[in-house]
């Protein structure tokens, strides 16, 4: 299958001004950012890949499920346990669930020898479903941290079989739009990893 464009470009960054205050930085404005966020797999491309699988040995990733706040294009901040705002001039090309997903399935393919379906094509024979939530994809102050958490869940074809795992990776960021699109990308990268090491070795 062909890799999709916007995952293929490198990572694009919005820069907020430097010297600002916190709270400049955060908060955000209704002007779109010059440039948007993408998710760029950190996995080495293998090039062509043919692969065939035997019923119930293909792997399908869904779209995880997201909180509201995750629901837009736009990086949330935790700046209290109450006071969620967004990045000043940072801006993804899709929401986090989407973009998240195409990441854990490239990774897959990239570095496991499992033949990967596209949702859409699950109707062709599933094989492992994996299912999960994306509970935090953003930034937070408190720590000067992102934060990327994927609570996964994987089952059998009917299900005969079922693991559950959650996987957190952070790395440092300084609420710029610079900082916090790079630390995501790292972030977002390490969980995918870990998630395909937990595919790879999952018997079907």
């Amino acid at each position: 299958m062909k890799w999709m464009p916007r995952l293929g470009a490198s990572v694009a960054l919005g820069f907020a001004v430097a010297g600002c205050s916190l709270g400049g930085l955060l908060g955000g404005g209704a002007k779109a950012p010059p440039t948007l966020l993408t998710l760029t797999p950190s996995a080495a491309d293998p090039g062509q890949i043919a692969r065939s699988a035997s019923a119930g040995q293909a792997v399908t990733i869904a779209v995880p499920v997201v909180s509201k706040e995750l629901r837009t294009v736009r990086v949330p901040a935790q700046l209290t346990p109450t006071d969620i705002q967004y990045v000043t001039n940072l801006q993804m090309v899709d929401t986090p669930d989407h973009l998240f997903q195409e990441l854990v399935q490239e990774t897959v393919r990239r570095t496991t020898n499992r033949v990967v379906l596209d949702p859409h094509q699950a109707a062709l024979d599933p094989g492992l479903l994996v299912t999960g939530s994306l509970q935090h994809f953003g930034y937070d102050a408190a720590t000067g941290q992102v934060i990327v958490q994927y609570d996964a869940a994987l089952s059998t074809q009917g299900g005969a079989h079922v693991e559950t795992r959650r996987f957190t990776a952070t790395s440092p960021a300084d609420g710029t739009a610079a900082s916090v699109g790079a630390a995501l990308n790292a972030a977002a990268n390490q969980v995918a990893a870990e998630v395909a090491t937990w595919i790879g070795g999952s018997a079907a």
